[in-house]
């Protein structure tokens, strides 16, 4: 009986060691969804995401240490994505929102086109977010505010249209934030373009190549440009007008200096005639 009893207890320990291990072993459910419907919707004509297969997704992670290229790893979840430079085309999956660990997104100087899902809302923990250099086209949602932890905002270089956010402004611990080169309209929200002392909070290099965009610091930059404009033009103005102030002068002497000799030789050859 002892025994018997024995084996149920090592057999019930072996049992919880399996489900542990697998526990262990398989990936969170929401990264696997989060990874595969990603790589469903991206086009990648150079196989630089090869080995992002199946196989992989139920088992991204080994604690720190990640399986898929572009991909970090932090206590088993994704945490980072760094997909850069790899001519990647498709648009970004709506399902990117349960990587709910993701920390930094890094999808820039593809050809991702389409909108950028308002589900991004939902990945609470990310701080940076850099989607420039691409083809995404549509509005910025103003849901992307509910990131609270954002520090950098990069849509640089995209087809963007639409106004910014106002709730962009709101958040507090962005540092870094660039929409230039797009299509975006209406004024700069004021709180992206508030002072910090002398300076703004975005400078205008934020902001340039949007020819609907208007405000500050947009304002000082064409202001400073008109200035500059006008000075040039002034100087040649001014440049102008004494070149022929100078050109005048030097023909009014050089007439003078004509009919004075001019009229010392006809002195002369009066004197030279003979008298009849």
């Amino acid at each position: 009986m002892a025994m018997s009893h024995r084996f149920r207890y090592r057999l019930l320990l072996l049992l919880i060691s399996f489900e542990t291990a697998g526990r262990l072993t398989s990936a969170d459910p929401n990264d696997e969804a989060c990874l595969k419907n990603l790589r469903q919707n991206l086009e990648d004509p150079m196989s630089n995401l090869r080995n992002w297969t199946n196989d992989v997704f139920s088992n991204p992670c080994s604690g720190f240490t990640s399986y898929l290229p572009g991909a970090t790893c932090n206590n088993g979840r994704i945490y980072k994505l760094s997909l850069t430079s790899l001519s990647l085309r498709g648009s970004i999956s709506p399902f990117l929102s349960n990587c709910t660990n993701l920390q930094s997104l890094d999808l820039s100087s593809n050809q991702i086109a389409g909108d950028i899902p308002p589900e991004i809302q939902f990945l609470v923990n990310l701080a940076v977010l850099n989607l420039s250099s691409n083809r995404l086209s549509g509005e910025i949602s103003p849901q992307l505010a509910l990131c609270a932890y954002l520090n950098v905002i990069d849509l640089h270089d995209n087809q963007l249209s639409g106004p910014i956010p106002q709730q962009l402004g709101l958040l507090a611990r962005l540092s870094a934030f660039d929409v230039s080169n797009n299509k975006l309209s209406g004024q700069i929200p004021t709180y992206l373009s508030n002072r910090t002392g002398t300076f703004p909070r975005f400078n205008a290099s934020s902001f340039v190549g949007n020819r609907g965009l208007y405000g500050y610091p947009l304002q000082e930059m064409m202001r400073s440009k008109g200035l500059s404009v006008m000075a040039i033009v002034g100087i040649g103005l001014g440049s102008g007008v004494a070149s022929l102030m100078i050109s005048f002068a030097g023909v009014c002497i050089w007439l003078r200096i004509t009919e004075k000799k001019m009229a010392e030789e006809e002195g002369k050859i009066s004197q030279s005639m003979p008298d009849y």
